[in-house]
């Protein structure tokens, strides 16, 4: 059993590969946690099986079970990968902190890629039917992500570029 738990941030916005990139990582032993399957699981898909005007309330539930979930296998020195964006530098800051006070050691791996490989690859996940899918990005919501996602930087991140191929 390893001495301290290794939780990996997986930063970057919708369509960059962290769900791929968490995969990989699980296959080496590492237990995912994801933010959007957790709303799969527990409510079911965006304006189908619930009210949009719930997603909000619904995302809070689901980050608590992920956080909460996260400092058991810290506590039981697991190693994690949190597959999310963890697009503000306070919310990273925030996890590293939370980590570190658990006992574990942090990870940030930035996955970043140009706003025309996400837009494609967004709209090849909005055929599919599910967790990732479950809340619809339009080509309008990426703009707003793209407006307020804050990157990483001098933050001790790990940098993977990310190209066109499909995830």
């Amino acid at each position: 059993m390893a001495e301290r738990s290794e939780v990996v941030m997986l930063c970057g916005l919708a369509g960059s590969g962290k769900t791929t990139y968490a995969q990989s990582l699980e296959t080496e032993g590492y237990v995912r946690l994801s933010v959007d399957e957790e709303i799969w699981r527990r409510f079911g898909r965006y304006g189908i099986d619930y009210e949009p005007a719930r997603y909000d309330e619904h995302t809070e539930v689901a980050r608590r079970a992920v956080r909460e979930r996260m400092l058991a296998l810290i506590a039981q020195r697991r190693d994690v990968v949190i597959d999310s964006s963890f697009w503000q530098r306070s919310t990273r800051q925030a996890y590293k902190e939370l980590i570190e006070q658990a006992g574990g050691r942090w990870r940030l791996v930035y996955l970043k890629a140009d706003p025309a490989v996400l837009r494609q690859r967004l709209h090849t996940r909005a055929e599919r039917f599910d967790a990732n899918a479950a809340f619809p990005i339009t080509d309008a919501l990426l703009d707003r992500y793209l407006e307020g996602f804050e990157e990483p930087v001098h933050e001790g991140e790990e940098v993977v570029i990310v190209d066109g191929r499909p995830t």
